[in-house]
């Protein structure tokens, strides 16, 4: 998880609003739609970026982070309300055909500690998030760093939370969990007493991880980088990170190559299509069929750009609660650019 922004502060009469719809707590103002199909049955992108369900998923909320089981009959994603004070995981799942209503997953419910980036294993058995929450297995009884959490799958449902321990988390740290097909896990570590972000991987040798190994110069490119994900076969890894020449808002996205020597390519912007210089992105994501890139981004939408003239607050507040109103939602597109960006010998 990155430094959170002061911009994102969202006023409080419509973060008590919403967050009642997402508990339950009030009925929504209109039925949901059926959807049916993949992808909650939403047309598939080209070549331009678009927003993912927009209206069901990005709703005006700080919206972010991306996961689907490997069936894709699940999809998670996160929002924060109230400047990241109460963070939820939200789960729609594909039911005989339909797509139920977005909800706030059960282990997200507590809202007493920050859960955010929800990862899945690319074989579907395990579930993994960020969350501060206190390891009580360890004798933790407050709120401690950032570590990163596990799930086991248990049938149709996901079992209780544990923390893995060493060597995945540390006394810093740790947060925003990819696993490769091989069970070899990338994640970002802050090492205590360290500024900056680092990106390291644990390879798992017979059920059990190894000592984490920060990543080469090209991977780690920047004093800051992080949030990143992993290809299934390990041949690229998408992150985040600014302080470059070629960066284009506060933090992009970048691609680097790895081959089958373990050699890393230098990273590659992924360009204006995916990264702007409104904001930072920072949740990138790839569908488990590797047809989608998925990511965050708080671009502003042209109904904002075209409706300010003359506008009332009950119009305000109508954009205030609609996608592309300038806070982080989840876009797509197809993702068979990454193969142009490939260069020789990756």
């Amino acid at each position: 998880m990155n430094k959170l922004k002061n911009e994102y502060i969202i006023a409080g009469l419509i973060v008590i609003s919403t967050l009642g719809v997402f508990l339950g707590l009030r009925p929504a103002d209109s039925d949901f739609p059926v959807l049916t199909g993949p992808y909650l049955g939403q047309t598939p992108p080209g070549n331009e970026p678009v927003l993912f369900a927009p209206g069901i998923i990005p709703t005006g909320l700080y919206t972010r982070d991306f996961a689907m089981t490997p069936d894709g009959n699940e999809i998670y994603y996160c929002i924060a309300l109230a400047n990241f004070d109460y963070t939820l995981v939200m789960v729609s799942k594909n039911i005989n055909g339909r797509w139920t209503e977005p909800e706030v997953a059960p282990f997200s419910r507590e809202m007493k500690h920050m859960i955010l980036e929800p990862a899945i294993s690319p074989d579907g058995r395990k579930f993994y998030f960020l969350s501060n929450r206190p390891d009580t297995a360890a004798g933790e009884t407050e709120a401690g760093d950032q570590d990163i959490w596990v799930m086991d799958r248990q049938g149709d449902r996901w079992g209780e939370p544990y923390n893995p321990g060493p060597p995945i988390n540390t006394d810093g740290a740790e947060f925003f969990a990819s696993v490769t097909d091989d069970g070899t896990m990338y994640f970002t570590r802050v090492v205590r007493g360290q500024r900056g972000n680092k990106l390291y991987r644990s390879r798992l040798v017979n059920g059990e991880y190894t000592e984490a190994e920060l990543l080469p110069e090209q991977v780690n490119s920047t004093a800051n980088q992080f949030n990143a994900y992993i290809a299934r076969d390990e041949s690229y890894i998408i992150l985040s990170t600014g302080l470059r020449e070629d960066t284009r808002g506060g933090a992009d996205y970048y691609i680097v190559f790895r081959n089958a020597n373990d050699e890393w390519s230098d990273p590659i912007n992924l360009g204006d299509k995916i990264n702007t210089e409104q904001g930072s992105e920072w949740s990138p994501y790839i569908s488990p069929d590797g047809k989608y890139f998925f990511f965050m981004a708080p671009r502003v939408g042209e109904h904002i750009k075209d409706n300010m003239s003359g506008i009332t607050i009950t119009e305000m507040l109508k954009l205030y609660n609609s996608p592309g109103s300038g806070y982080p939602d989840i876009y797509w597109v197809d993702a068979s650019f990454i193969d142009d960006l490939r260069p020789d010998g990756y």
